[in-house]
Protein backbone atom coordinates (compact mmCIF):
# COMPACT_ATOMS: atom_id res chain seq x y z
CA UNK A 1 0.00 0.00 0.00
CA UNK A 2 2.59 2.20 0.97
CA UNK A 3 5.80 1.30 -1.39
CA UNK A 4 7.69 4.75 -1.75
CA UNK A 5 8.16 6.60 1.75
CA UNK A 6 9.06 10.20 1.95
CA UNK A 7 11.11 10.76 5.37
CA UNK A 8 11.56 14.67 5.55
CA UNK A 9 13.83 15.06 9.08
CA UNK A 10 15.34 17.91 10.55
CA UNK A 11 17.94 16.06 12.64
CA UNK A 12 15.43 16.58 15.48
CA UNK A 13 14.92 14.47 18.45
CA UNK A 14 11.20 14.08 17.08
CA UNK A 15 12.68 13.22 13.80
CA UNK A 16 14.48 10.40 15.26
CA UNK A 17 11.52 9.41 16.47
CA UNK A 18 9.75 9.33 13.25
CA UNK A 19 12.48 7.14 11.90
CA UNK A 20 11.37 4.67 13.92
CA UNK A 21 7.92 3.95 12.57
CA UNK A 22 9.49 3.31 9.03
CA UNK A 23 10.82 0.11 10.19
CA UNK A 24 7.10 -0.77 11.09
CA UNK A 25 6.24 0.29 7.67
CA UNK A 26 9.15 -1.75 5.97
CA UNK A 27 7.11 -5.16 7.47
CA UNK A 28 3.31 -3.12 5.66
CA UNK A 29 5.17 -3.31 2.44
CA UNK A 30 7.06 -0.28 2.35
CA UNK A 31 10.28 -1.28 -0.31
CA UNK A 32 11.90 2.28 -1.14
CA UNK A 33 12.14 5.79 1.06
CA UNK A 34 13.57 9.29 0.23
CA UNK A 35 14.86 10.53 3.60
CA UNK A 36 15.60 14.65 2.76
CA UNK A 37 16.46 17.76 4.60
CA UNK A 38 16.00 20.99 3.97
CA UNK A 39 18.00 23.98 4.72
CA UNK A 40 15.77 26.55 5.09
CA UNK A 41 16.72 30.12 2.85
CA UNK A 42 15.68 32.30 5.64
CA UNK A 43 18.15 30.54 8.12
CA UNK A 44 21.05 30.96 5.16
CA UNK A 45 19.47 34.43 4.46
CA UNK A 46 19.78 35.67 7.70
CA UNK A 47 23.32 34.10 8.42
CA UNK A 48 24.54 35.75 5.21
CA UNK A 49 23.58 39.06 6.78
CA UNK A 50 25.74 38.00 9.75
CA UNK A 51 28.76 37.20 7.13
CA UNK A 52 30.86 38.79 3.96
CA UNK A 53 29.70 37.32 0.70
CA UNK A 54 33.23 36.00 0.72
CA UNK A 55 32.92 34.61 4.37
CA UNK A 56 29.35 33.14 4.18
CA UNK A 57 30.56 30.38 1.19
CA UNK A 58 32.12 28.11 3.38
CA UNK A 59 29.70 28.29 6.06
CA UNK A 60 26.69 27.27 4.04
CA UNK A 61 29.52 24.99 2.56
CA UNK A 62 29.64 23.52 6.18
CA UNK A 63 25.90 23.70 6.58
CA UNK A 64 25.26 21.41 3.16
CA UNK A 65 28.50 18.91 3.79
CA UNK A 66 26.75 18.23 7.90
CA UNK A 67 23.30 17.77 6.37
CA UNK A 68 24.84 15.68 3.82
CA UNK A 69 26.83 13.53 6.37
CA UNK A 70 23.71 13.17 8.64
CA UNK A 71 21.52 12.08 5.98
CA UNK A 72 23.65 9.55 4.40
CA UNK A 73 24.18 8.09 7.68
CA UNK A 74 20.07 7.80 8.25
CA UNK A 75 19.97 6.32 4.47
CA UNK A 76 22.82 3.32 5.37
CA UNK A 77 20.49 2.82 8.59
CA UNK A 78 17.67 2.13 6.40
CA UNK A 79 19.16 -0.05 4.22
CA UNK A 80 20.18 -2.24 6.44
CA UNK A 81 16.31 -2.99 6.58
CA UNK A 82 16.46 -4.06 3.52
CA UNK A 83 14.68 -0.65 1.91
CA UNK A 84 15.86 1.08 -0.74
CA UNK A 85 17.23 4.52 0.00
CA UNK A 86 17.34 8.00 -1.80
CA UNK A 87 18.58 10.91 -0.10
CA UNK A 88 18.05 14.59 -0.56
CA UNK A 89 19.30 17.64 0.48
CA UNK A 90 17.17 20.59 -0.80
CA UNK A 91 17.01 24.40 -0.24
CA UNK A 92 14.02 26.34 -0.16
CA UNK A 93 11.22 26.80 2.51
CA UNK A 94 10.87 23.22 4.40
CA UNK A 95 6.90 22.69 3.86
CA UNK A 96 6.89 23.67 -0.14
CA UNK A 97 10.08 21.55 -0.32
CA UNK A 98 8.63 18.63 1.02
CA UNK A 99 5.62 18.90 -0.58
CA UNK A 100 7.32 19.74 -3.74
CA UNK A 101 9.50 16.70 -3.51
CA UNK A 102 6.55 14.39 -2.68
CA UNK A 103 4.87 15.30 -6.32
CA UNK A 104 8.26 14.98 -7.88
CA UNK A 105 9.03 11.19 -6.15
CA UNK A 106 5.50 9.71 -6.48
CA UNK A 107 5.36 8.68 -2.72
CA UNK A 108 2.76 6.80 -1.59
CA UNK A 109 2.93 8.38 1.88
CA UNK A 110 5.05 11.18 3.87
CA UNK A 111 6.59 10.09 7.44
CA UNK A 112 6.77 13.36 9.31
CA UNK A 113 7.42 14.66 12.56
CA UNK A 114 4.97 16.95 14.56
CA UNK A 115 7.35 19.07 15.80
CA UNK A 116 10.88 19.93 14.97
CA UNK A 117 13.52 22.12 16.15
CA UNK A 118 11.77 24.70 16.71
CA UNK A 119 8.90 23.18 18.35
CA UNK A 120 8.35 25.79 21.36
CA UNK A 121 6.95 28.47 19.15
CA UNK A 122 4.74 25.80 17.78
CA UNK A 123 2.66 24.75 20.63
CA UNK A 124 -0.01 22.46 19.23
CA UNK A 125 1.42 21.43 15.98
CA UNK A 126 4.61 22.20 14.27
CA UNK A 127 4.19 24.79 11.47
CA UNK A 128 5.84 22.57 9.06
CA UNK A 129 4.10 19.32 9.72
CA UNK A 130 1.13 21.91 9.89
CA UNK A 131 0.90 23.13 6.28
CA UNK A 132 2.20 20.00 4.60
CA UNK A 133 -0.72 18.33 6.40
CA UNK A 134 -3.02 21.21 4.65
CA UNK A 135 -1.37 21.16 1.41
CA UNK A 136 -0.43 17.21 0.63
CA UNK A 137 -2.26 15.18 -2.34
CA UNK A 138 -0.36 12.24 -0.86
CA UNK A 139 -1.31 10.18 2.73
CA UNK A 140 0.53 12.03 5.65
CA UNK A 141 1.55 9.80 9.02
CA UNK A 142 2.59 12.41 11.66
CA UNK A 143 4.28 11.33 14.63
CA UNK A 144 3.27 13.20 17.62
CA UNK A 145 5.76 13.52 20.75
Amino acid sequence: MFEKILYPTDFSTMAKKSFDFIEKLKHAGAREVVVMNVLDIRDIDILGTSYSGQDFLPVQQALEDKAKEEISYIGNELKQFGLRVKTRVEKGIPFREILRVAEEENVSLIVIASHGKSNISEMFLGSVSEKVIRKSKRPVLVIKR
